[in-house]
């Protein structure tokens, strides 16, 4: 999967609890298993207006607790085995090691953020809590249990140091009444630090102002590699940009692409990017001596006890140079299906059903759309992950594979090579008996006619392609059949779709700094229409100044915005689908079969609970 999709930020969702109002006058509402119907001028919408309360919320979050128990003991007796193999050869791994391994991600109840708040582990802490607010005091972040935060110092902190802590940790939304020191054994404490603080952005611009005094020092070089790597990764970068040119004129940046944008963080001279370029592709495998052609390549980086897996691409740059390009892949960051989909219950709860192993032979397609950088592949993974995948087979078709997913086949796209193609490779899959097949994009005419012949012989297929809407994915798909077939192409479609999830990825604010102001100050009066809301709701604006919290940017991570398409009747009631796809998509909405979830409800529940910017708000609508 070649598009930038792979990483959301963890902590989109704010730990601090919001309130969310109601939205919406003179309409008629119907509350039917948690979601809203709004009726007009015969549209049936069945909306989702964030997390239900009372018995609703109740149910879901069982349902969620039953998923995610479910998820854990599926595998459970697998990872046993495993685990005793493993210690055979003298590889020790845990049982929650293994089953993290596994994607069977643990979920508190389905209120993981609350319990957050009151409960946290030390890498937790270390990840949420502004390095800046704790790595200067040399301290190891223990733990958060019930209100007390307790640390390991390596020196005595006073009073104002304490504050500050204290500060920063109830500003990132932890409740914390008290911090305890506990005494470690010093040389304990050292090799803890050591080991877990991997990273300063003083120590960075340190270690490169002492390797650049000592450009030949190939020490320092890496030891600045290794720091580049840890404060991108402390940093929430997805991907770091290099830009090696020697003409003297142009700059050498490394820029770190943090919730969507690309900030310039160090400044290097042509020589000195030169050699870190050689580093990084003698590293990935590949022919450092070559700037011309362009060439992947992988290597692996260990920070903070886990393996990050770093995809490099290398290219030529102007006359003389190179651009690199990694992406960090780190399975931490991965979410889990039910996190995913916290706030789109019903959207969840269907999606779950149709990846149910009991309506196996059933067949189907299911499609994720959205631009590059809209998080489609985060989805795609956590639905492989929702999955039963010790008794059903799972066989990706990926290019590239990005993340390791056990106990299910994974094959590489080669197009090069024959037989190597995404439809070569759907083809080739049918003969291996599975019961979901999962394509990492639909690219041209074959694929999508392999796709669908793949979903018409009860295979449940799921796969990406780029549209800027759920109706539009329809068109989209229409645009790459061959014209010959076309009508029986959309037939199939028309009978095959399941559920069609079209997404974006906005950012949203950091909670320690937004502003609270009354909606109506800061809209104007045309944009309360378009929302559908009185102006008198409470919300959060965004703080251009920004804090600790969030780098000054006043941002702090991306959400999810869907805007789905879920139909819901069997193959031999779908005729008027086929009608409508033939000739307007629009057509579907008011179908009693087809729930539609809005991207403009998804906008107002994010308003009202606080997350995003009005006026951000408005220019995705705008969209």
């Amino acid at each position: 999967m070649d598009d930038n999709d792979t990483n959301f930020d963890p902590h989109s969702t704010p730990l601090i609890p919001v309130e969310v109002a109601s939205a919406g006058q003179d309409k008629e509402i119907d509350v039917v298993e948690g979601a809203v119907q709004e009726r007009r001028g015969g549209d049936r919408r069945k909306k989702n207006i964030g997390p239900p309360f009372g018995v609703e919320r109740r149910k879901a979050t069982d349902r969620r607790k039953i998923r995610s128990k479910e998820g854990r003991e599926r595998y459970l007796d697998m990872v046993h085995r495993e685990r005793a193999m493993l210690l055979e050869y003298g590889v020790s791994r845990s049982t929650e090691q293994l089953l993290d391994m596994a994607g069977a991600i643990s979920d508190d109840g389905g209120d993981q953020e609350e319990g957050m708040r009151y409960r946290a582990t030390g890498d937790q802490l270390r990840t949420i809590l502004p390095v800046q607010s704790w790595l200067p005091l040399s301290i190891h972040l223990i733990g958060l249990q019930e209100g007390i935060l307790k640390i390991a110092p390596l020196n005595d902190l006073n009073e104002r140091q304490l504050e500050s802590l204290l500060s920063a940790a109830r500003r990132s939304g932890f409740h914390v009444d008290e911090i305890v020191s506990e005494m470690w054994d010093r040389a304990e404490l050292l090799d803890t630090l050591r080991s877990v603080h991997d990273l300063s952005a003083d120590r960075c611009e340190k270690t490169l102002s002492m390797w650049l005094s000592d450009i030949d020092n190939g020490l320092l070089l890496n030891r600045f590699l290794r720091d580049m790597m840890a404060e991108s990764l402390q940093m929430r970068a997805s991907d770091i940009h290099l830009v090696q040119d020697n003409n003297p004129d142009a700059p050498n940046w490394i820029r770190y692409r943090i919730d969507g944008d690309l900030i310039p963080i160090h400044l290097l001279p042509a020589e000195a990017m030169a050699r870190l370029t050689t580093l990084l592709k003698r590293d990935a495998g590949l022919n450092f001596g070559d700037r011309v052609t362009p060439k992947d390549g992988r290597f692996g980086f260990v920070w903070q006890g886990r393996t990050i897996d770093v995809r490099v691409a290398a290219g030529p740059q102007a006359q003389d140079g190179e651009k690199i390009t990694l992406r960090l892949l780190d399975r931490a960051a991965l979410k889990g299906f039910d996190e995913l989909f916290r706030r789109h219950e019903t959207v969840g709860d269907n999606l779950a059903n149709l990846l149910s192993p009991e309506i196996k032979g059933g067949g189907g397609l299911i499609l994720l759309s959205g631009p590059t950088g809209s998080g489609k592949t985060t989805t795609l993974y956590a639905c492989v992950q929702q999955i039963d995948r010790r008794r059903k087979h799972v066989l990706t078709i990926e290019d590239p594979i990005e993340y390791e997913l056990r106990y299910s086949t994974q094959w590489q796209v080669r197009p090069g090579q024959e037989g190597g193609g995404f439809a070569d490779l759907i083809r080739a899959s049918m003969r291996h008996d599975p019961d979901y097949i999962i394509i990492g994009e639909m690219r041209d005419s074959d694929t999508v006619e392999t796709a669908l012949r793949a979903a018409e012989s009860g295979h449940t297929v799921i796969s990406t392609i780029h549209a800027d809407t759920a109706l539009q994915t329809f068109e989209r798909m229409r645009s790459l059949m061959p014209s010959e077939r076309e009508r029986s192409s959309t037939y199939t479609l028309a009978q095959q779709v399941r559920a069609i999830l079209n997404q974006r990825l906005v950012r949203t604010l950091c909670q320690g700094c937004a502003h609270k102001k009354i909606l109506k100050d800061v809209v104007p009066p045309e944009a309360l229409k378009e929302f559908g809301l009185t102006g008198d709701e409470k919300v959060k604006t965004h703080n251009s100044s920004g804090c600790d919290l969030c780098n000054r940017t006043g941002i702090s991570g991306r959400t999810l915005l869907l805007d789905a398409l879920l139909i819901t009747s069997g193959p031999g009631q779908r005729n008027h689908i086929y009608e409508a796809l033939l000739n307007n998509p629009h057509d579907l909405i008011g179908c009693n079969d087809v729930i539609v979830h809005t991207r403009r409800e998804g906008l107002v529940d994010l308003v009202i609970s606080g997350q995003i910017d009005p006026v951000s708000a408005r220019s995705y609508l705008e969209e």
